[in-house]
């Protein structure tokens, strides 16, 4: 059951890895040639920068999926572990979401409050 949870795991990261490049490759560097992307807020920036973290966000999400596989390797499986995963997970999303937007999509409240409440409730 270990090896199966550490190959789940390890099959996040891979496809984390996979989702991200390949989507700035293949997708995102393609819509973002086009002359018609909508100019959300008054600008094509701020719909770029939405875009590309939104989409990183959702490997970062994928990442702490990974990680929690890692922790239910090794029962019995902690409370303060999970928070700490979780936390630390929507800390990430703030950072993203703070310096992909520059501060204009304010998601980036939303997931600071989740982090620090998740980390500091399970502490």
């Amino acid at each position: 059951m270990e090896l199966a949870l550490y190959l789940a795991a390890a099959a996040t990261l891979a496809i984390g890895i996979a989702h991200s490049y390949m989507g700035e490759r293949y997708l995102l560097m393609r819509l973002f040639r086009r002359e018609d992307l909508p100019k959300l807020f008054g600008s094509t920036d701020y719909t770029r920068r939405t875009l590309r973290f939104a989409w990183h966000v959702t490997t970062v999400a994928w990442w702490g999926f990974g990680a929690l596989l890692v922790l239910l390797a090794h029962p019995p499986v902690s409370a303060q572990a999970v928070g700490m995963v979780i936390g630390a997970v929507f800390l990430l999303h703030f950072a993203i979401a703070l310096f992909g937007s520059r501060g204009r999509h304010y998601s980036w409240v939303a997931f600071l409050v989740i982090g620090v409440l998740a980390t500091w409730a399970t502490r």
